[in-house]
């Protein structure tokens, strides 16, 4: 007589943890992200996300809040003798490359109202360590910063949403979001040119 089959032993539950929701958000996309498509990225039912995320709404700001996180601000480099405007010129592009990777992202984080408390640290962290570097004021740098993120994201959201749009005209992506970039790019130097001047600012300042 065969000996008696013992059931197969049931798997553990899958944990519902805030990365893990975060990671299958930022896998979707934040314009596509919805309960049904991250609870099947997380095998469990969308019930169950529910019970850890009350509505599709904090969902979104929580996957918004996880990719700001995880964004590395381009910060002075040690040793090397970068101009101010070089240096903002650089954390301009870094700005442009985070909106062009995650689009849907912009609203999130140029809603100083809607920031979260670790969002705003992080910030002001940036903010004091550019002052630090260049020796000027910590509201210089915040208003250099704030300027140049808030309409570096602005803009960089506009091209690329208007680069991915349907034309009655036959186009090609890459060479219209080049253009684009590059008008985007030029805007920015004078941009930051016209905020140094106004504060009053050296370009060539160097660490």
């Amino acid at each position: 007589m065969d000996p008696e089959k013992k059931a197969a032993p049931r798997g553990r539950p899958r944990l519902i943890t805030q990365e893990r929701i975060a990671d299958a958000g930022i896998e979707i996309g934040l314009p596509h992200i919805t309960f049904v498509g991250v609870a099947s990225a997380l095998g469990v039912t969308h019930m169950a996300l529910y019970k850890h995320v009350p509505s599709l709404a904090e969902l979104k700001h929580m996957v918004a809040e996880e990719i700001f996180r995880r964004w590395e601000f381009s910060l002075p480099k040690v040793g090397v003798q970068e101009s101010l405007q070089d240096y903002l010129v650089r954390f301009s592009d870094s700005v442009r490359e985070f909106a062009k990777t995650y689009p849907g992202v912009t609203p999130y984080v140029i809603r100083r109202l809607v920031a979260t408390p670790a969002m705003l640290e992080k910030i002001d962290a940036h903010q004091q360590e550019v002052a630090q570097a260049y020796r000027i004021d910590k509201d210089q740098s915040r208003q250099l910063l704030a300027t140049i993120a808030f309409h570096g994201l602005a803009a960089a959201d506009s091209v690329y949403s208007a680069a991915r749009q349907e034309t009655v005209v036959q186009t090609s992506y890459e060479a219209e979001t080049a253009e684009m970039e590059g008008d985007l790019a030029q805007g920015m130097h004078a941009l930051i040119a016209g905020a140094l001047l106004q504060l009053q600012l050296d370009p060539a300042l160097k660490p």
